[in-house]
C-alpha cells in the first residue's frame, strides 16, 4: 500500500516527538483522519468540543510541557475557530503548530463551499511561518520549517494542506533544481550577550542600593540563577503574571505579582527602588514600573525584538536568561550592600500577607471570593498545575495562591482572553497525566467555554494516571471584572443587560456527566468543598456562590480613588450599598496594625 501525503504528515510529527494533536474533525481534513486510522491513532487525536478549545489545549500543553503544541482543524469555519487560541499563543510566545485543511486545488478560487483565503486569515497570527502544501515534494520542508520556527521564535505557525493533496501518493523531494530538501534535527543553542555589555550591566547593578528585580516567564529556566543574583543584590523580586511560577513565594524577598492584579509589596518595590533588573518579561504597564529617571535599568531577554520598549533601560542584554545570569553573577559585588532595603522588602511582604489573610476572612454575601482562593492555597498538592481564566478570578489567583517549588501555573497573560482556564487544564493533563490540575474559572468563562469542555474531560479522564482535574467556579451571576472596570475606569454603574448572567447549576451539570459536582453555598463549607474536589477519583467541579460586591482593589488604590469609585456606584448601581461596604472593609485591612518589624 502506498504512503499518502497524510500518512507522511503523521509520520513526520511522530519523528518530531509529537504525541498529541488537539483537534476537531471535518471534511477538509478527511485525508488526515483516514491516515490517523491507518496509524492506529499515533500521535493521539484529542477531540475537543470546538476548534478554539483545541487551540487552547495546544497552548496549555505547550506552556506546561515546554514542547510543541499541535492543533488541527478543517478548512473554512474550523480554521477560523482556531484563531483566538492561536493569538493567545502568539501574544504569550508559545510554540504551537496549526494544521488545517483547504478545499481541493481544483475548486480554489471558485467561491467553493467553505473556501476561505487561509493565507490572508493566518498571515498575522502565524506571521513567522504560514505555507500551503500544493505538491507532495513540498511537504517535508514546509512541515519541518513550521516546527523549527515555532520552537525558535516561540510562536504559532500554520501549514495548510488542500484535501486532494492529503490523498496523493507521497514522494520526497529529489536532488534537482527547485527542489527543497529538509532534515529533522533541531540542535539546541544558547544565545548570550557580549562580554562588554555584561560588564556594563554589572556596573549599573553594583551601583544600586535599592535593587528591584522583575521576572517573567522567560526566566522560568533560570530559577537558581535568579535566586542567586537576588541574594547577592539584596533585591526584592516581583513577578509578572506569566512568571508566577518562576520563583517560590515562600522566599521572603519575593513580593508576588505586579500590576493591577498584583500586590502592594510589588507596587512599593517598584516605587521605591533605585535600580531595576528585568529578566524575561515584557510587562506592559509602565505605571507600575519605577518613575522614568528615578531608577537605572538593565534588561535580559532572549528576543531582540522585545527589548528596550517598556522602560528606558541603559543596557539590554539579549540572551538566554540562565546563560546570561551565569555570566553576570561573578561580576556582582555584595560585600558593602546593607540590609535595610532587603529588610524593608521582607517586612512589606509579611504585612501584605497579614492584610490578605484579613481580607479573605471578611464577611460577604454569601461567600467572599478571596476566601475561596485563600482556602485552596494550603491544600494545593506539591506537584499541582494551576490555570486561571481571565476575569475577577485572576485577581484572587494572583494574590492568594502561593507558588511552591515544583508547582506550575499560567493564564492568558497578554491576550487575557476568557474561556482558556478549563482547556488549559486539559492540555496540562495530557502534558503531565501523573499530576493534578486545578482551574480557577469565573461563571462567565464557564458558560462561554468551560461547560462544554467538561465533556472533553469526562471523555479522556481514564487516560490520566492521576485523574484529578478540579475546576473551581466562582458563581456570582456577574461578569465581574468588566463590571468593576466600568465603575473604576468609566465612573459608570453596572449596566445589568450586559453584566448580569444567568444562574447555572455547574456542579449539577458535572454530575450529569458522571463527574464529581459539589455546590458550596456557605463560607464554613469552602475548605471541605475544595478537599472533596481534590480527593475525587476523577474530574470534579466545585461551585462556590460568591459575592460580586467584593472589589478587586488595585494595590496602589488610595482613599481618593476609592471615594471616586464609590461616587460612581452611588449614581445608580443596583448593588451600591454592599459594594461600598465591602470596598471600605477591604481597604481598611491595610491600616490595621500588623506584627512587629522583622529583627533577623
Amino acid at each position: 500500500m502506498s504512503t499518502k501525503v497524510a500518512d507522511h504528515v503523521l509520520q513526520r510529527l511522530r519523528e518530531w516527538g509529537v504525541d498529541h494533536v488537539f483537534g476537531y474533525p471535518g471534511d477538509g481534513i478527511n485525508g488526515l483522519l483516514a491516515a490517523w486510522g491507518r496509524a492506529e491513532n499515533e500521535p493521539r487525536f484529542i477531540q475537543s468540543r470546538h476548534e478554539e478549545m483545541s487551540a487552547f489545549q495546544a497552548v496549555g500543553y505547550a506552556k506546561f510541557s515546554g514542547r510543541l503544541g499541535v492543533c488541527a482543524a478543517t478548512s473554512g469555519p474550523g480554521a477560523i475557530h482556531l484563531l483566538n487560541g492561536l493569538y493567545d499563543a502568539k501574544l504569550d510566545h508559545v510554540p504551537v503548530l496549526a494544521i488545517v485543511g483547504q478545499t481541493h486545488r481544483t475548486a480554489m478560487g471558485g467561491s467553493y463551499q467553505q473556501e476561505v483565503d487561509l493565507h490572508t486569515l493566518f498571515k498575522d497570527v502565524a506571521s513567522d511561518f504560514v505555507e500551503t502544501v500544493t505538491v507532495p515534494e513540498q511537504l517535508p520542508n514546509v512541515l519541518d520549517r513550521a516546527v523549527r520556527t515555532a520552537y525558535a521564535r516561540r510562536a504559532p505557525t500554520a501549514i495548510i494542506i488542500p484535501g486532494d493533496v492529503q490523498e496523493l501518493d507521497y514522494s520526497p523531494p529529489t536532488h534537482e533544481f527547485k527542489m527543497v530538501p529538509s532534515s529533522l534535527d533541531r540542535s539546541s543553542w544558547t544565545a548570550v550577550p557580549s562580554d562588554d555589555s555584561v560588564r556594563r550591566a554589572a556596573e549599573i547593578l553594583n551601583s544600586g542600593d535599592k535593587v528591584a528585580i522583575l521576572v517573567g516567564q522567560g526566566a522560568s529556566g533560570a530559577r537558581d540563577e535568579v535566586e542567586r543574583i537576588a541574594e547577592l543584590l539584596g533585591a526584592g523580586v516581583a513577578k509578572a503574571l506569566l512568571g508566577k511560577d518562576v520563583l517560590s513565594d515562600e522566599l521572603p524577598y519575593v513580593t508576588g505579582s505586579i500590576g493591577l492584579l498584583g500586590t502592594r509589596p510589588s507596587y512599593e518595590l517598584m516605587r521605591d527602588c533605585d535600580t531595576l533588573l528585568t529578566i524575561g518579561s515584557s510587562f506592559p504597564y509602565t505605571q507600575f514600573l519605577p518613575e522614568f529617571g528615578k531608577a537605572r535599568g538593565v534588561q535580559i531577554d532572549i528576543d531582540p525584538h522585545m527589548v528596550g520598549m517598556r522602560y528606558p533601560y541603559e543596557v539590554n542584554l539579549v540572551g538566554d536568561a540562565g546563560a546570561t545570569l551565569r555570566r553576570l553573577i561573578p561580576l556582582i559585588e555584595s560585600e558593602e550592600r546593607g540590609r535595610e532595603w532587603y529588610d524593608t522588602v521582607c517586612d512589606n511582604v509579611v504585612r501584605w500577607g497579614e492584610v490578605m489573610e484579613r481580607r479573605a476572612h471578611l464577611s460577604a454575601d454569601p461567600i467572599n471570593p478571596e476566601y475561596v482562593a485563600r482556602a485552596l492555597d494550603p491544600l494545593l498538592p506539591a506537584d499541582a498545575i494551576v490555570s486561571s481564566d481571565s476575569g475577577s478570578a485572576a485577581n484572587w489567583y494572583a494574590r492568594h495562591l502561593t507558588m511552591r517549588p515544583g508547582m506550575r501555573a499560567s493564564l492568558s497573560g497578554t491576550l487575557a482572553t476568557m474561556g482558556c482556564g478549563v482547556p488549559y487544564a486539559i492540555g496540562a493533563k495530557f502534558a503531565h497525566p501523573d499530576r493534578p490540575a486545578i482551574a480557577l474559572v469565573g461563571d462567565g468563562a464557564m458558560q462561554m467555554n468551560g461547560l462544554a469542555e467538561l465533556i472533553t474531560a469526562a471523555k479522556y479522564k481514564d487516560l490520566w494516571d492521576d485523574p484529578r482535574l478540579v475546576v473551581g467556579v466562582f458563581n456570582n451571576h456577574d461578569l465581574n471584572q468588566v463590571t468593576w472596570e466600568m465603575r473604576a475606569m468609566e465612573g459608570a454603574p453596572s449596566f445589568l443587560p450586559s453584566q448580569e448572567i444567568p444562574d447555572v447549576q455547574y456542579a449539577a451539570f458535572a454530575r450529569s456527566l458522571g463527574l464529581t459536582g459539589i455546590r458550596v453555598e456557605k463560607p464554613e463549607d469552602v475548605e471541605s468543598g475544595w478537599r472533596a474536589g481534590l480527593e475525587a477519583d476523577g474530574p470534579a467541579v466545585v461551585e462556590f456562590l460568591t459575592d460580586p460586591a467584593v472589589p478587586p482593589i488595585p494595590p496602589h488604590a488610595t482613599w481618593e480613588q476609592m471615594e471616586a469609585t464609590a461616587a460612581s456606584i452611588l449614581k445608580g448601581d443596583a448593588d451600591r450599598g454592599s459594594m461600598v461596604r465591602q470596598g471600605f472593609k477591604a481597604k481598611m485591612q491595610e491600616f490595621l496594625p500588623g506584627r512587629e518589624k522583622r529583627r533577623d
